[in-house]
This record gives C-alpha cells, structure tokens and sequence, in this order.
C-alpha cells in the first residue's frame, strides 16, 4: 500500500496591524470538543482581504466583512448540537465541532477539508494519503456545509477521497444530486431543478413571456439558468438578455460588470420582469445602483436571497418595484430564539466568531438598528484595535432582537435537519459500539445508517408525526404511478392516455389495445354460426329454385321475392363480419348502414306477404276493400326501405361513427366504433321495430288460415323472437363495456336474422323434402275448397244466429206453432246462404286456380 505524509502548514504575512493564521488552531473559528467531532463551512466573511491583484505566497489571509446572517446560520448548527448535547439521543455521547470560515472563496474551504481529513490522534497535522481509506481515521466524521455550491462541490471532491458524510443546508445546484461524481454529498433542501421550474410555472401563469435573467458565473448561476432556459423556453416565453455576474466579490470587475447589467435593463425597456440567481452581496450591490437609477421592475428572487434582511433593510428598497421570491420549508424556531437572547452569557473562549461579533457590536454601539448590519460589514474590513471589556454583555443585551431580525428562519431550519440527521446516523452506529472512543466507527459508515431505511424504486417517502424529514416510512407507489429512483420524495404519474402501471412499479407500461380481434374464441364461435347462417340461406336458395313450380314456393311469393328476403338474410349475416378486427373508419360505417338497410328490405318483403295473405283470405267485405287499397308490393317495398335509406344517409352525413380510442380503463385502451350520434343509431332500430311490429299485427290477424300453405303464424313467431331478441339487447348493450361490446350486437343480429330465417323457411324446407305429397296441386286445391266451404258455413251460421235472434225479439206470441215457423224459416235461410257463399266462393276458386303461377294464397 502506497502512503504518502502530507505534513500541513500555514503561512503567514502581515496586513496593516492585522495577522493571517499562523498555526492550523488559528484558522479554526469555532471549536467545542467532543467523542465525535462534526466539521462546519460557514462563509462568515464576504471576501479575503488581499494588498495585491493575484496572489504570491500560499498563504491565508485576513477575510474582511462580517456578515451577520451567515453568522447565525453557523450559530444555528452550534445551537442544533448543544439540544443534541443536552436531550437522550446520544445518550452519554457527546458532539464536538470544528467551524471555518470559508471567506466566500473554495481555496480557504478545501484548505478546511485538509484540516477535516487530517489523521486523528496524530501529533503532527498530517494526512495520509492511502489507495483504500476504509480504515482511515480523519479528525472529523462529517461535514455540514457548505452554503454556496461552487464551494460545495470543490470540497466535495476532496472529502469523497475518504467518502465522509457532507451535508450541505444550502446548496442547491442540480448537479450536486449526481451520486457518481458526489456520491457522499448529501443536502436538506430541494435541488434547483424544482425551483426553477416552480419560476417558469409562475411566469407561464403570470402570463409574461419578456423577461431577462441575472445569474453568477459560477457552477450554480450557469446551471440555474441554463436550466431554467431550458424550462422556460419550452412555456413558449422568450429571453431578452442573460447576464452573468462575477461569483467573488474579490473580482476587481465586479462593479463594471453591475453597470453594465444596470445599462442593458435600461435599455431594454420592455422588460418588467428579471430573474435572479445571485448572492446575498450581489444583489445588494445591485439593487443599491438601481435605486439610484431609479430602475423599477418585478424581480424574481431565487432561495439564496429572498428572505435576506440584508436586502430588505436596503434604504428606499421599495423603489426597486415588486419581489417575488421563493425560500425553503420553516420550522419550530422557538428554541433557537431563547439561544439567541442568551447569547451573552454563551462561552466565547474557543468561538472567535462570537468574540468578533462582541467587538464589532460594541465598535458600533453609538449606531441605530437600520445601520447596524453596514457598520459591522465596514468595520471588519478595516483594523480593530477595540478589546472586549465589561460593556460588551450590555450591549448584547441592548441588542438582542438584532439577530433574530436577521434570522432566515428556512436556512436555520435546513441547519437543524442536517445536524439531527447526522445525529441519528451516529445513533444507530452507536447501539452495538462504544462511541466514547472516537476510533468506534469510520465517516463512511454514515452514510449506510439512517433514520429510516431507503425506498427502494416503486415506492415513495411519506414524512411521519416527526419534524426530521429524514425520518420516513417508505409506502408502495399506487396504480398509475411509478417511481424509479431511491428515495423519491413522490410517485410520478403515468400518462393515463397511453400509460398505465401497477402498484409499485418502477416504470410506466404502455396500455395494449384490444378490440374483438379474429382469433379471439367468441369471435370465431361467432364467425361460425354466421357462416352457418350463410350456408342455410344457400341451402333454401337451391331448394327453391329446384322446386320452382311448386305450390309452397308459389304461396312464398314466388321465386324473386324468396331470393331477396334470401340475400337481405346473407347481407346480414355477413354485416356481423364488420363488427369483428381492429375497427376503420370504413367498417364503422358501413356495419350499421349495411345492417339497417338489409334488415329493413327483409321486414318490408315479409310485411307485404303478410299482407297478401291477408287479402287473399279474408271475406269481410270492408276490410278487403281496405287492403286492396293498401296492397302495392312494390310501392310498399321500396317506401320502407327508402325511409331507412334517407335516416342512414343523414346519419352518415352528419353524425357517421368512426374508430374512437376508449382510454377509461385503467389497463389497456379499447379500439371501438363511436357510434357518431346516439339520436341516429336508435331512430335506424326504433324504425325497423316499428316495421316489424305492423308485420306481426297483420300476420296475427292471419294466423288461422290454411294449415300448410300459411306463413302467418310462423311469421309471428319470427316477430316476437325479434322482439325479445332486441328488448334483451337495450339493456345488455346500454351496461356492456370493453372489447366485447360489438359481440352484444352481433349475438342480437344472430338471433333475430336466425328467428325470421327460420319461421320464415324452414316449415317450407320441410314441406317441400318431407311432405311431398302435400306439395301438389290437387292437395292445394282441396285444402283450399276445404277451407271455404268452412268458412262459408261459419259465415251463414253467423248470419243465421244474428236472424233467428232478430226474429225471437220481434215475436210477440211464443205459442209452439210460433216457434215451428221461426224454425223452418231460419233453416230456409241457412240454407240459402251457404248456397249463395259456396256459389261465390266456388266462382272465386275458379277464377284463382287457372292462372298459369299461383303466386300466393
């Protein structure tokens, strides 16, 4: 194994009266000792002072302007390990700190992480430089901080050598969130990626679309806004001008380069709303210069500013305009607060920043509020030659609601979450070990331990009663949701149009579509039975037409009206094939139109023979008249049929079905037909229901003539098949969902066209190849002569009865000789009518019987 001694040194030169460090102890601006020591980078100074351009000696030296709010940001973390100090949760363990001020620059930052990765329990200040650190034993186990990223990531790449825990409470850069480059940085805010995109929500909905963007030329200004560019770009708003800033106030160009940014909003006077990612001092600077310019906009502040009373104390700040700004979760300050207001009394022997602190308050004891922020800031800039006496705890006192004015309550909550996460990081280490020995476990080890195991992808975190947001419970990602990262704070949401997912998944699926496809099983049973359909009607054709010139067929209508009911029965059993395979615009319209049309030229042929049935034996005189009148076959048959046509045509002109994707199901989406109008659909059926129901009065009425040569009763059977077969379909229809909705539809189709197809045919069919020798003439014609003799004698019975009632009434002596006489005369005239029906039937069958075709009864 290599190992490399790197012995660490500073050196020192002099400034004015002031002296850079000169030992290690020196850098260190607040310590507290400890079992376990934690590391801090704070930026409590605004820049290094330095009496040259560049430098020429390695060499720490003095930072210059006190800022107050980082100053509590580092006394927050004092704060959040004294309450770990002082409660059970490291029962017997205490916390140590090692605090450093970075001066706003990475050189005096990684300068601390060497002092941070330095061996423990060594003489020299030294680190050893090894090729596997697993069993190294550093001065610190972790790190908080720091606060800016450019920072975060130099220190970062050193502290990884030895995987020790960093945990940043403001650093927000979304690169920081990449594991293979920084895979121990850890940090308890969200990344810039939400915040700017939450910005480009708030623009987008502000409707604004010119604006302009500020930003540091460091790591978190250029991927901010390069992030940003790209979020609001796609929201359709454009970018007049980007202007980058100097990240160091140490840069000697930073005042042209705020000029100059002052010059371009000017310019651009279109502009009202600009968008900043800059520092604390950055925007000081710059809203100072622009209230002298009188330069009024709305200004969208990112989290490192927008809650800065440094910014908000600017004298005349409300000239500036409007500030919109964004800032991080709060929590319970109320402990901190008390910490606060005793201040003074707290030890400063080994905290050099409260004693600063004391100086520099009591320097500016003479100063109001307002000022007091600026005379501290200027006055660390310069010598102090002021010591600390008695009055320094008066003025403390006097000045107590001075910091808490200061306070960003966000920051310091973020500062609590990191030291109480490490806190119980620590904790669970410590249940099977001794950590009052400090060699008791490695910096790594943290980063396995935590307050609440890891989510694993499909699943999300849900904060529990604690206010630690690293204490969670891990809950399964719902349907429709997916997660596929570690520790998801959210599930996202699949796209439910094309997506779906089940519970706990770790990516979307993309939804299958269905519809009734040919190789499904109730598909072919149905193909099936409509090809057996097919194959029937083919079967009656030939038997038809091979049996031309007998009675039964000539009584069916003749052969040219069997062979179109016979191909309306094949149209529609072929229609059923359009409702089978992926749907088309084409087969949607043409499935229903094919359907209603055929069906209705079968029910208008089957109407007009019910109709001649009717007429051909039936002798009340009136109705007869009546249905002669009535009967035109051809006329009725392309009337009804005509109707059906124009409904479709208007149907498919205004309100044609077409293929619609059904995305309600959470799984798959249905490829279906979308019927165009609901209005259409149901007239086309209503109107062919309305056809079928004046066929099946009319073929009721004539149910009772000749036994078999009628057709009435069977087709009366047929109607009401039809009618249950389509009263069951509403319902079924109206409540049936998925893919097997067309095959309700073609099941109805089925029963109704096989309950017509078969009264209608099939007693025929069996007429004609069982019965031959009732398939004659003379048969026909006795069964005919049959019939009307009876009728004819049911007739005179009829008239009789009605006489001899008439007669009994009239009579006014009932003797016996009266009633031997109305005997004898309603016998006469029984007999006589009987003549006169069976003359005039016998005259009607004559006139019937020889015509050449016999084309109905």
């Amino acid at each position: 194994m290599a190992l490399l001694i790197i012995p660490m040194t500073c050196f020192g030169s002099t400034l004015a009266t002031s002296q850079p460090c000169q030992t290690p102890d020196d850098f260190v601006a607040a310590t507290s000792p400890g079992h376990i020591m934690i590391g801090g980078l704070f930026a409590i100074h605004e820049k290094m002072l330095s009496s040259e351009d560049y430098p020429r000696r390695p060499e720490i030296q003095k930072c210059v302007g006190f800022e107050i709010s980082i100053f509590l940001q580092a006394l927050a973390m004092i704060h959040s390990i004294e309450m770990i100090n002082n409660s059970p949760l490291l029962s017997g363990v205490t916390l140590g700190y090692e605090i450093y001020d970075t001066c706003t620059e990475a050189t005096v930052a990684m300068a601390a992480a060497l002092r941070f990765l330095s061996k423990l329990s060594c003489s020299r200040e030294t680190m050893e430089f090894m090729c596997d650190h697993s069993s190294y034993m550093p001065r610190v186990k972790a790190v908080i901080g720091a606060g800016y990223s450019e920072i975060t990531m130099a220190v970062s790449r050193m502290l990884n050598l030895q995987l020790m825990p960093q945990v940043s409470y403001e650093s927000t850069a979304e690169i920081l969130s990449d594991k293979i480059r920084f895979p121990s940085f850890l940090r308890t805010v969200p990344s810039d990626f939400y915040q700017t995109k939450a910005m480009a929500h708030l623009i987008q909905k502000s409707g604004w679309n010119w604006i302009g963007i500020i930003a540091t030329d460091d790591d978190y200004g250029r991927l901010a806004l390069n992030t940003f560019a790209v979020q609001i770009t796609a929201n359709n708003v454009c970018i007049a001008f980007k202007e980058v800033l100097p990240a160091f106030l140490s840069d000697n160009t930073i005042e042209i380069r705020i000029n100059e940014t002052l010059e371009k909003i000017i310019a651009e006077a279109q502009v009202n709303v600009i968008v900043v990612f800059l520092r604390q001092f950055h925007v000081f600077n710059l809203f100072s210069k622009a209230i002298e310019r009188n330069i009024n906009k709305i200004w969208i502040a990112s989290d490192n500013w927008s809650t800065a009373t440094k910014i908000t104390t600017i004298p005349n700040i409300k000239r500036i305009g409007k500030v919109v700004g964004f800032t991080f979760t709060r929590g319970n300050m109320s402990s901190f607060h008390s910490f606060l207001q005793n201040l003074h009394i707290f030890p400063s022997e080994n905290n050099k920043l409260l004693h600063e602190y004391a100086m520099l308050l009591s320097a500016c004891a003479y100063v109001k509020d307002s000022d007091l922020s600026q005379c501290i800031s200027n006055h660390s800039q310069g010598t102090l030659a002021y010591k600390a006496n008695e009055d320094i705890e008066r003025n403390f006192s006097l000045r107590n609601d001075f910091l808490w004015d200061y306070t960003e309550p966000g920051l310091v909550h973020s500062i609590q979450l990191a030291v109480l996460a490490l806190g119980y990081a620590i904790r669970d280490l410590c249940q099977a070990r001794d950590c009052q020995n400090p060699n008791a476990f490695q910096p790594w080890e943290q980063i396995q331990s935590k307050c609440s195991k890891e989510c694993s992808p499909g699943q999300m975190k849900k904060t529990t009663r604690s206010q630690h947001i690293c204490c969670y419970e891990c809950v399964n990602c719902p349907e429709n949701h997916y997660s596929n990262q570690t520790d998801m704070d959210h599930c996202l949401l699949c796209n439910n149009e094309t997506h779906w997912a089940p519970v706990r998944s770790t990516r979307c699926f993309e939804k299958e579509v269905e519809y009734l496809n040919w190789n499904d099983s109730l598909a072919i049973l149905l193909l099936a039975l409509s090809l057996l359909g097919i194959l029937f009607v083919l079967a009656i054709g030939i038997i038809f037409t091979r049996n031309l010139n007998t009675p039964v067929v000539k009584s069916s209508g003749g052969l040219l009206v069997c062979y179109v009911i016979l191909l309306c029965h094949f149209l529609n059993f072929a229609s059923t094939g359009f409702f089978i395979g992926e749907p088309q615009d084409f087969t949607c319209k043409t499935r229903q139109t094919l359907f209603g049309v055929s069906f209705t030229l079968c029910i208008s042929c089957i109407l007009m023979k019910s109709l001649k049935i009717l007429l051909a034996f039936n002798f009340d005189p009136k109705l007869q008249n009546f249905l002669k009148c009535l009967y035109k076959p051809i006329l009725i048959i392309f009337t009804c049929t005509g109707i059906q046509v124009v409904i479709c045509t208007i149907w498919l002109i205004f309100a044609a079905p077409a293929v619609e994707e059904n995305i309600s199901l959470p799984r798959v989406i249905i490829l279906e037909c979308e019927e165009g109008s609901v209005l259409a659909f149901g007239t086309m059926l209503g109107y062919i229901a309305i056809l079928a129901f004046i066929c099946f009065i009319f073929a009721f009425k004539g149910r009772k003539l000749p036994e078999h040569y009628n057709e009435a009763k069977f087709i009366t059977f047929g109607m009401l098949i039809y009618f249950i077969a389509w009263i069951t379909f509403i319902p079924v229809y109206a409540t049936t969902f998925g893919k097997y909705l067309p095959a309700v539809e073609i099941i109805v189709i089925l029963i109704s066209n096989y309950g017509i197809l078969c009264c209608t045919f099939f007693p025929k069919c069996y007429v004609i190849l069982c019965k031959q020798e009732t398939n004659t003439k003379s048969a026909f014609l006795k069964m005919i002569y049959s019939y009307s003799s009876h009728a004819a004698s049911s007739l005179a019975i009829s008239h009789v009865s009605l006489d001899s009632t008439n007669s009994s009434i009239t009579m006014t002596d009932p003797s016996s000789g009266g009633r031997s006489a109305a005997w004898q005369e309603g016998k006469d005239l029984q007999a006589q009518a009987f003549a006169h029906i069976c003359r005039e039937n016998a005259t009607r069958v004559s006139k019937i019987l020889p015509r050449k075709r016999i084309s109905s009864i």
